[in-house]
């Protein structure tokens, strides 16, 4: 297994706060993949990865809203997925088995982007070992369309294809602000868009309670004023109390993987977008750790 991770990861990066090298059953397993071959707006995600483990030695270990400290946690950062450059198909099939790797070896996965067509790929591996799963997204864009710019595996088609991986079919598309027409009609017609007031975000999640449960950020979520470093801003979204009262329900459910997706950190050379990003990483961490 040790010569397994090697072929699959470059552990020459920083680690993330508080994260060990190597293997450990029961661990929260953190990887990055700096890729951003489809970006239709602004590039840069690439640099998310190394952006988000720099400024996370700004930050406390310590987690008040959850009352746990990182240092207390069983977690490890295996660096970044070794990928090429190019179409994103070899990448997205790279995501599939290093997760599906992590969770051999009895690891939690938490991916960081890059781009969101990554997402598929975890969503993939994840599926196998637990057919039930939900896949919650939080994002600006639906990421509906079944093709953009000539590829089906574009940003934009993310949920497209997570929806061709996932058994169950549960999707709950969290506080969606921008698509074309079609995507909507979709999201209206199939109940999977739910806003992100408190009594939609209790009533959509509370039956998925005790399903392992899938978390997918796309960081442009968070709104521009907070969070401008990302390729795809887009106003009137949200802000760290929306995520604050998005990890209290977590807490009542069975996470089991998530990925931090869409930071583009040169967009915003205050680095307050990479912090946030880290925090949401922080928090993450903790609700996957399963000691508690």
């Amino acid at each position: 297994m040790p010569e397994v991770m090697a072929q699959l990861f470059d552990d020459s990066s920083s680690c993330f706060m508080a994260c060990r090298r190597g293997l450990g059953k029961g661990a929260v397993a953190l990887f990055g993949v700096p890729y951003d071959g489809t970006t239709s707006f602004r590039p840069g995600s690439r640099f998310g990865p190394a952006a988000i483990r720099a400024v996370s030695a700004g930050l406390e270990t310590y987690d008040p809203q959850l009352n746990r400290d990182l240092e207390a946690a069983s977690l490890r950062d295996l660096g970044d997925l070794r990928i090429p450059f190019g179409a994103p198909e070899p990448v997205i099939e790279l995501v599939q088995e290093g997760t599906a790797t992590l969770l051999q070896a009895g690891m939690g996965p938490l991916m960081l982007g890059g781009e969101h067509s990554i997402t598929t790929g975890a969503v993939a591996a994840v599926a196998a070992v637990h057919p039930n799963l939900a896949l919650l997204q939080l994002d600006a864009h639906a990421d509906l369309r079944h093709t953009w710019l000539g590829s089906r595996h574009s940003h934009a088609c993310a949920m497209r294809r997570c929806l061709q991986v996932l058994p169950s079919g549960t999707l709950l598309q969290l506080g969606i602000r921008s698509g074309s027409r079609a995507e909507f009609q979709e999201l209206r017609d199939s109940g999977r868009g739910i806003a992100a007031d408190a009594g939609s975000l209790d009533r959509a999640l509370a039956p998925l309670r005790g399903r392992p449960l899938y978390l997918t950020v796309d960081l442009d979520w968070f709104d521009p004023a907070v969070l401008p470093g990302t390729g795809t801003p887009e106003p009137g979204g949200f802000f760290w109390h929306d995520w604050a009262r998005l990890v209290e329900e977590l807490c009542h459910h069975n996470l089991v993987a998530a990925d931090v997706v869409e930071l583009s950190p040169q967009w915003d050379p205050s680095d307050c977008s990479s912090l946030l990003a880290a925090k949401v990483v922080r928090s993450l961490l903790l609700l996957l750790d399963r000691r508690w």
